[in-house]
């Protein structure tokens, strides 16, 4: 039996319950990595103990969660029983903590962990399919656990949808934590915490609360809200296409100008849609027929036969530079779109620029992902960019009326002035 007592959160005792996989996810201060190192440092009391501790990019030991582990060892009063060195700690029971970063290991070189019984991966929203399919048949001892920690970034990241997908698996548990489950929260955090709460809500409800990141500083559009309208009955539409099949979609999109603000009210969208089927499936939008269609030239057979079943479609011109100028004209928006045009709010939400594998700082250049109805609005105001349309200037107030007067009482003189 474990000669500690550590007091535990809530939200965190289902994961004292023995289980393959577990994980802990949510905001910033909810305590996720203290629980997980407090636990492991209970375990090697009166267990033998060899726990990975792991993350995608290790460039240094100051990466890892060493230095938590030791502020955990001595703030439990167990200095005496572990020895720590510059690259791993040892404990009793022959217990062994070491830490590596997983992106540069292969199949083969990983195997070293054969013996170990527990990982512990912490920062897991950014553990890659690889790294992940890599991992998880490896540690194979008799009650070997793996252990993930990590905020949320999208749902779309590896270990989201690996606990997603196993959510029924008794093999499995998952907690959800955010600082309100936390009772030693700083009192330090909690005044970034508020300001975030009051000024930024997006960043609160993904920094703070666990939820999925909305407004990141990778996201490439930021000028946009969803939000119910009308269609005026005299709008000039502007359609924009792009192809797909297997994987990507065909999409086609419906938007308007007004002043500055660009409306987007309508997206039809298809993957797998065969050539024959094309026609269908853009006449879901009204006016589909009647108004001109710009889309993607790399598909001039399919823009030859939309012309033949009656479409007045064109293939956008492109060049050097296009992909970024389009992008940069519709960041000149205030865009505005209807909340059935789910695709685009989607990949509104989505649509990134690339970071540095190594640095995780974020590029200049667009990822090709997540960008379909993106082109599609791209070719749509394709013509308005060429032409060199700048969204019109929001109006400029009036002056202010004047609320006084200066007075003013010249040399010598007996009464003031208004002036």
């Amino acid at each position: 039996m474990s000669i500690l007592t550590i007091p535990t959160p809530r939200v965190f005792v289902p994961l004292l319950k023995p289980a393959r996989y577990k994980g802990a996810r949510g905001g910033r201060g909810s305590g996720k990595s203290h629980f997980f190192a407090e636990q492991l440092v209970e375990e090697c009391i009166d267990q033998h103990i060899r726990a990975a501790c792991l993350r995608e990019v290790q460039n240094s030991i100051k990466d890892s969660v060493k230095q938590l582990l030791e502020d955990k060892i001595q703030a439990l009063g167990l200095d005496h029983m572990f020895t720590s060195t510059e690259t791993e700690i040892r404990g009793p029971n022959e217990s062994l903590f070491i830490f590596r970063g997983l992106r540069n290991h292969t199949v083969t070189s990983i195997k070293s962990l054969e013996g170990f019984n527990r990982a512990w991966v912490e920062e897991a929203q950014t553990i890659s399919q690889k790294s992940l399919d890599i991992l998880t048949p490896t540690l194979r001892a008799p009650g070997a656990e793996l252990r993930f920690s990590w905020n949320p970034e999208l749902p779309t990241d590896p270990v989201e949808v690996f606990f997603d997908a196993n959510k029924d698996d008794p093999d499995f548990i998952l907690v959800h934590a955010n600082f309100t489950h936390n009772p030693w929260f700083p009192d330090g955090l909690r005044s970034d915490m508020e300001r975030d709460r009051l000024r930024d809500p997006d960043k609160f409800q993904h920094v703070w609360q666990g939820g999925y990141q909305r407004n990141s500083e990778a996201r490439v559009f930021r000028n946009w809200r969803v939000e119910e309208f009308e269609t005026p009955s005299d709008a000039i539409h502007r359609f924009g296409a792009d192809w797909g099949f297997a994987v990507d979609p065909t999409v086609l999109v419906r938007c308007h100008i007004d002043g500055r603000k660009l409306y987007v009210d309508r997206e039809a969208w298809g993957v797998g849609v065969e050539i024959d089927d094309t026609p269908a499936l853009f006449d879901r939008i009204e006016g589909s027929r009647k108004w001109v269609i710009r889309a993607d030239s790399a598909r001039p057979e399919t823009v030859s036969y939309m012309r033949r079943q009656g479409f007045r479609i064109t293939p956008a011109i492109k060049g050097q530079g296009s992909l970024e100028d389009g992008v940069e004209f519709l960041r000149s928006f205030d865009i505005i779109v209807h909340p059935r045009c789910e695709k685009v709010i989607e990949e509104l939400t989505l649509y990134q620029y690339k970071r540095d594998g190594q640095t995780n700082e974020i590029l200049p250049l667009l990822e090709d992902k997540n960008n379909h109805t993106i082109d599609a609005l791209r070719y749509a105001l394709e013509e308005l960019r060429r032409s060199g349309l700048k969204p019109a200037e929001p109006p400029k107030p009036n002056n202010p009326p004047d609320l006084y007067r200066w007075r003013r009482k010249p040399p010598g003189a007996d009464s003031w002035k208004t002036v």
